[in-house]
């Protein structure tokens, strides 16, 4: 942490040093952007580094971090000149726009992809969507969480035309979200971030593993949350929460009589022994007030594995069944607890300090079916939090989703269209 004080310390003067020069690098942008070449043949050839403007999106560096902190600064700093000389134009949202096209709305595409940096002023301006234009669509794309395609779709469309001084908001907001986790975390600790649906699994300032997440629903939100992952269960039981079976299990039951047995649900009663559904009447909420809970096996909703915490709000994080849902572009559709893609890496990387419990030990446990809780040796911190905007230096600014609409600006929450 102390290397990390320096940095961040030494780039306190950087940070201010950006803000004061700024609006004269930025006007030297736009001044690029209205002087570049006119462009129109494709065998015209350019530099490689013109389609490798400001840096790699993907990084080892953990949000929560100083350098982070820092960069944020720094990017608040350029988007200020962004905003003080105009801002970005808004990109006609009409036509697909891809690799190949030949269209007046490209010049406006590649002005705005110059003002963001995702484009170098080199590549030109012309009416041409080349390989140039492609590569920086594409590295737009991976800074927004979209599938980087090439591809300018609705909601590429929707991120790219979010304005600038609207996002400049979106960083100024979550800056005070950062700085007020910059403090001790934990030499390893995992990392939740709702927006992003993402989960970071950090250990000596570095991020190690780095999974896709599926979070809570717009209606059945993912918490904020701080605590520590004690326990894992090998092929969990399930047990429905109250908001499940009202909301879920009763309709389905009034639909299906059969739903119950299907997948592999049992009724217990408070003393625990098991209820027969014909017995219960589905046409009232009755069978709200009792437990409903699912054998493990391959279709139990949390699947192979479970990963406990305490928290006030009966959250978890598991596996799932449904692995295409990992595929979504809009990862919200869980009803609070966050389900982990590749989570047996996730889990072996938890119970490494475990004595016994090595990844052969994990899998052949799950081949058993035998549900199996592991109390972790040393409980490892867990942070879920609400990040949806962040940098990790060379220019590379992240923006996310509004998921749950608390950055404050209609405009951001994407996958409300």
């Amino acid at each position: 942490m102390r290397a990390n004080r320096r940095f961040f310390l030494a780039g306190a003067g950087a940070v201010a040093s950006t803000v004061l020069t700024g609006a004269a690098n930025a006007q030297d942008v736009i001044g690029d952007i209205l002087s570049s070449p006119r462009r129109g043949n494709w065998n015209d050839q350019f530099d490689a580094s013109v389609s490798q403007s400001g840096g790699k999106v993907a990084s080892h560096l953990p949000i929560f971090s100083p350098e982070t902190v820092f960069y944020i600064e720094q990017a608040i700093g350029q988007y200020s000149n962004i905003v003080a000389q105009g801002g970005w134009p808004t990109v006609p949202a009409s036509k697909k726009l891809k690799l190949g096209v030949v269209d007046p709305d490209v010049e406006i595409l590649r002005k705005r992809l110059m003002i963001s940096g995702d484009l170098s002023t080199r590549a030109g301006i012309s009416q041409s969507f080349d390989t140039y234009v492609d590569a920086a669509v594409k590295r737009f794309q991976a800074r927004h969480g979209l599938p980087a395609d090439g591809v300018l779709g609705k909601y590429t469309y929707a991120a790219m035309n979010v304005s600038a001084p609207v996002r400049l908001g979106q960083l100024e907001t979550n800056l005070v979200r950062l700085r007020s986790m910059s403090g001790e975390l934990g030499n390893r600790y995992v990392m939740v971030n709702i927006p992003a649906a993402q989960i970071e699994a950090v250990e000596n300032g570095r991020v190690v593993l780095r999974h896709t997440a599926i979070v809570g629903k717009i209606d059945r939100q993912t918490p904020i949350l701080n605590s520590k992952i004690n326990e894992i269960i090998v092929n969990p039981y399930w047990n429905a929460p109250e908001s499940i079976v009202r909301k879920d299990i009763i309709p389905l039951m009034r639909k299906d009589p059969q739903y119950l047995t299907k997948n592999s649900i049992r009724i217990l009663g408070p003393d625990g022994n098991e209820i027969d559904p014909a017995t219960i009447d589905w046409s009232t909420e009755d069978a709200a007030k009792f437990r409903f809970r699912q054998d493990p096996g391959a279709g139990n909703a949390m699947a192979s594995v479970k990963i406990n915490f305490p928290n006030p709000h009966a959250t978890y994080m598991h596996d799932t069944p449904q692995q295409s849902l990992f595929s979504k572009l809009m990862r919200f559709d869980s009803s609070g607890c966050v389900r982990v893609q590749n989570v047996r890496d996730l889990v072996t990387w938890l119970l490494r300090d475990t004595p016994g419990w090595s990844r052969q030990h994990f899998e052949q446990t799950i081949k058993s079916g035998e549900s199996v809780p592991v109390a972790i040796s040393d409980p490892v911190p867990v942070y879920f939090t609400y990040v949806s905007a962040w940098s990790t230096g060379d220019g590379v600014v992240h923006f996310r989703d509004d998921i749950y609409g608390r950055d404050g600006v209609d405009e951001l929450q994407i996958s409300a269209l």
